[in-house]
């Protein structure tokens, strides 16, 4: 049975809260995953320390094929896609192996212009449309790889 597994550093509480009712839903395990700056109100949260990119680190060792993997981080949707597992942003866009790639180079684009001094946009304020865009992406991936 797959897991849902949140790289809660920088989730919107919303969207665990979501990724909560949803694993109710489904059945599933929930594990949270966040460095120890972060309280995370969760039965299975694990804390790591505060090093760059452990919490991405644990979050690879523990996904396992078939795995929802929650995050903004680009990197580490590449890195599970790779795994065989799921991963979807908490706005809602599941990251796809055909569409990593690009966005991988941007990401690199954009640190290459903020390491020369240049400045990019960052995320825009979350909206109560996001979080229903959440949902329903979560709700509808889970509903396809649990009927399966």
């Amino acid at each position: 049975m797959p897991k849902i597994i949140v790289d809660a550093d920088a989730c919107p509480r919303n969207v665990l809260a979501a990724c909560t009712r949803s694993a109710r839903a489904f059945g599933l395990e929930l594990i949270t995953v966040a460095n120890f700056h972060h309280h995370i109100d969760s039965k299975q949260h694990i804390v790591v320390g505060g090093d760059s990119q452990e919490a991405d680190i644990k979050i690879v060792n523990l996904t396992q094929p078939g795995d929802v993997v929650v995050t903004q981080d680009w990197g580490l949707a590449a890195l599970v896609l790779g795994r065989q597992a799921y991963a979807i942003s908490p706005g809602g866009r599941e990251y796809r192996p055909e569409t990593i790639e690009f966005l991988l180079e941007e990401r690199e684009v954009k640190a290459r212009i903020r390491r020369s001094g240049g400045r990019t946009k960052g995320p825009k304020a979350r909206s109560a449309g996001q979080d229903t865009a959440f949902v329903r992406a979560l709700e509808a991936l889970l509903s396809r790889i649990t009927s399966n």
